[in-house]
């Protein structure tokens, strides 16, 4: 034997006669029937009802957090006005102490000429006491 393209030419022939054999597979092909149309009506009005429940929910929640930024609006607010109320307090006592008004009177020209009785005037320059002590 000469030795020719390699070590192909050394491997045995393959007999013509043999072919190699098919396998027959049998499948079942199971056909699925469609759906009636009961059943499609009822999926379908479970699926709107399940859309409308979640909407409902959403709707809810969405209401409870307005709530919620509104009150803490008021809060913020009520405790400004809290502050400026106490100011104010303080500036109440400020003004209504009796030392203080009288500086405030003295600073204006308000001056106490309180004399007790009744002064008359007598037609001159001079003016008389009904009640003197």
């Amino acid at each position: 034997m000469a030795y020719t393209n390699g070590n192909l030419a050394l491997q045995p022939k393959k007999k013509p006669e043999q072919k190699p054999a098919i396998k027959q597979n049998k499948r079942v092909v199971v056909k699925r029937k469609t759906l009636t149309m009961q059943e499609k009506l009822l999926y379908l009005f479970t699926v709107i009802a399940c859309v409308l429940v979640a909407g409902v929910i959403i709707f809810r929640y969405a209401e409870i957090y307005k709530m919620s930024v509104e009150i803490k609006h008021v809060t913020s607010e009520y405790e400004a006005v809290n502050v400026e109320l106490k100011e104010l307090k303080k500036q109440v006592e400020m003004l209504s102490d009796p030392e203080f008004i009288r500086k405030m009177a003295e600073s204006q020209g308000m001056v106490n000429n309180y004399q007790p009785g009744i002064t008359v005037n007598t037609g001159k320059e001079e003016s008389a006491t009904a009640m003197g002590e």
